[in-house]
């Protein structure tokens, strides 16, 4: 009898803890269904974009701010966990998925299609395609090229910042972009060369030459947005490669300075919605894909960081001096002239760094 019921009350006991573990897994699987988990740029997600999303969903974010090295950092450390969404570049997407599997495909039929811009869907489709399966989506775009007081300076292509009239006057980022920048500008396509190692590398070392040759024309190597913003607006740079946000709020602070797209063509970035690998709330993560591409609500993403999505039916609810100087900038359209950055091979940023530290080192 003793036995019996001794044994009674362990099962008792087990069921009570395995009821238990039940009740923990499914609030926590309820807390996950009530969070999207997101890693991106600063501004990208703007606070009332969230607080619409909550009040339309019950869904709460939880925003990281990163760029794409750390996204990837942090992902291949995890194995895809940690996050719902992240929003890298759509050059960082197919290299690191082919080496860290960090990245889900995205399921096309729980996406709003029609949300988005065509040409823009057809770019990330292009260059975030890998072994048959589309691990990106369009989000944000935007282009780099030349800024110019045209009061003091005459600028139509990257080179011209080192015509010896502007000495110590000018200034570029010690980045990869530069070395793009100036390769189109001498006449030559890098992105045609990704897959020639050996063309590309007598590439990068004749645009690395051109920039020692002009290191004294740049008053300084900018790192971040108010160090350039500030030299432009306080007369000590005549000129600069800056992006098109950047030129066009110094416009609307000085009519004088505008933004150029180059003779040789913009260079064009588009971060994107992709899924890591382990994300837990996959439903949430399209419900916010399709909600941001709303019109209203890209229009919001617009005011809240200066670039246009890749959302479609927005002109209307966009500032319209915002408008003019895109148009201004592009009077042909926001997609010609531009130069995409194609996914990155393997190896070739590390051949690029030395170059740029062979700059950093000339006289």
């Amino acid at each position: 009898m003793r036995k019996r019921w001794r044994a009674a009350r362990i099962g008792i006991r087990r069921l009570s803890l395995s009821s238990f573990l039940g009740l923990l897994c499914a609030a926590a699987a309820h807390a996950d269904a009530q969070r999207l988990r997101i890693i991106s740029w600063a501004d990208y997600v703007p606070a009332d974009l969230i607080a619409a999303f909550k009040k339309e969903t019950g869904i709460s974010v939880e925003l990281t701010l990163s760029n794409n090295e750390e996204m990837i950092s942090k992902l291949r450390a995890t194995g895809g966990a940690g996050f719902d969404l992240a929003q890298p570049s759509q050059d960082r997407i197919t290299g690191p998925q082919r080496d860290f599997r960090i990245y889900k495909p995205i399921d096309l039929s729980k996406v709003n299609l029609k949300l988005f811009r065509p040409e823009l869907l057809d770019i990330v489709r292009q260059n975030t395609t890998l072994d048959g399966h589309q691990y990106a989506l369009p989000y944000l775009w935007g282009a780099e090229g030349l800024v110019a007081d045209t009061k003091r300076a005459r600028i139509g292509d990257y080179t011209d910042l080192c015509k010896p009239e502007y000495k110590g006057k000018t200034s570029v980022r010690l980045r990869r972009p530069t070395l793009m920048a100036f390769a189109f500008a001498m006449g030559k396509d890098p992105f045609a060369l990704y897959h020639d190692p050996q063309a590309y590398a007598a590439l990068m070392d004749q645009v690395g030459a051109k920039l020692s040759a002009c290191k004294a024309n740049f008053r300084f190597f900018f790192d971040n947005k108010d160090q350039l913003l500030n030299g432009i607006r306080s007369g000590e740079l005549v000129a600069a490669m800056m992006w098109d946000t950047g030129g066009w709020t110094l416009n609307r602070q000085n009519p004088d300075i505008q933004f150029i797209v180059p003779r040789s063509g913009a260079l064009g970035w588009l971060d994107t919605f992709a899924l890591p690998a382990r994300g837990k709330n996959e439903p949430a993560v399209y419900a916010w894909i399709n909600f941001a591409m709303r019109p209203d609500n890209a229009a919001r993403i617009t005011r809240s960081v200066g670039n246009f999505t890749a959302a479609q039916n927005v002109d209307a609810l966009i500032d319209p001096k915002l408008k003019a100087q895109f148009a201004a900038s592009f009077p042909q359209g926001g997609f010609k002239g531009i130069h995409w950055y194609p996914a990155i091979p393997a190896g070739l940023e590390e051949m690029e760094g030395k170059v740029l530290d062979r700059i950093k080192a000339a006289n």
